[in-house]
């Protein structure tokens, strides 16, 4: 059940909305009618794998999902119900594929794995290489073995500490194209993950933020990172923020309904 501060920050989302009439960025404006208003093509043998994990009574003991999850940490928890709660919303998941379609996206970045779902819909375009971050091991394994069920050659999974792993991964200079923060759903955490990514960007690259009006700490975190220095057009859809870096976006920033 959504908490107070949730539906007033709802109340406050449906309040600002636009649609197509006020988006007067050209680019906006064509990443609105064929991104965010785009044909949610939903993969049916994912699709399927999303109901099986639903209805997975399997009991997995979870270190710690993240602020997101308290209710799920300790002791043994069914797979359907850490399904419930951490899952995105297909309608979410095709989102973040039309994204990186959308850009052509070939260097991938997700942190927060989970059960593997969102990132086999990042992995379908079998030139890109996503690499994705968990840091809780029995969710890894579950999403492991979802990898190799698809036989997805082009998913690297991290597992361990994110604040420790991830910068390991960053030493790397090579460019992220498209990075999803869906992890410690936390101020500090999310800033903190924010300003390794970013480095590691560049002007076309889109960097999505997952639950942004999860918390009050989100909130902020959220409020802050659309005007950080280096962002030049954000759109809030409520249950995410997305992130442009673009100098010629001229810092837009849009409300938009999915």
């Amino acid at each position: 059940m959504p908490s107070a501060q949730q539906l007033k920050a709802f109340i406050r989302h449906w309040l600002h909305v636009v649609d197509d009439h006020s988006i007067h960025s050209p680019y906006f404006f064509d990443f609105y009618r064929h991104v965010i208003k785009g044909s949610h093509s939903l993969i049916p043998e994912i699709e399927k794998l999303r109901a099986q994990l639903l209805n997975n009574p399997l009991a997995l003991t979870i270190d710690d999902l993240g602020a997101g999850s308290t209710h799920l940490r300790g002791a043994q928890r069914k797979l359907s119900d850490i399904a419930k709660t951490s899952l995105s919303e297909p309608a979410y998941s095709t989102l973040y594929l039309r994204i990186i379609q959308f850009i052509k996206a070939k260097r991938i970045v997700e942190l927060g794995t989970s059960l593997g779902v969102n990132t086999l819909y990042l992995a379908q375009d079998k030139k890109s290489k996503v690499i994705t971050f968990e840091g809780s091991p029995a969710l890894a394994n579950v999403a492991l073995t979802n990898f190799e069920y698809f036989n997805q050659k082009n998913i690297e999974l991290i597992e361990g500490n994110i604040d420790s792993t991830l910068s390991d991964f960053l030493q790397d200079p090579a460019k992220i194209n498209f990075a999803l923060i869906d992890a410690n759903h936390r101020y500090a955490a999310t800033m903190k993950y924010f300003g390794m990514l970013v480095m590691r960007l560049d002007e076309e690259s889109i960097l999505v933020v997952d639950d942004i009006h999860w918390s009050e700490e989100m909130e902020k975190a959220w409020n802050e990172l659309k005007a950080n220095e280096l962002v030049y057009g954000s759109i809030d859809l409520f249950r995410c923020g997305i992130l442009f870096f673009e100098p010629g976006l001229n810092r837009q920033h849009y409300v938009l309904s999915l």
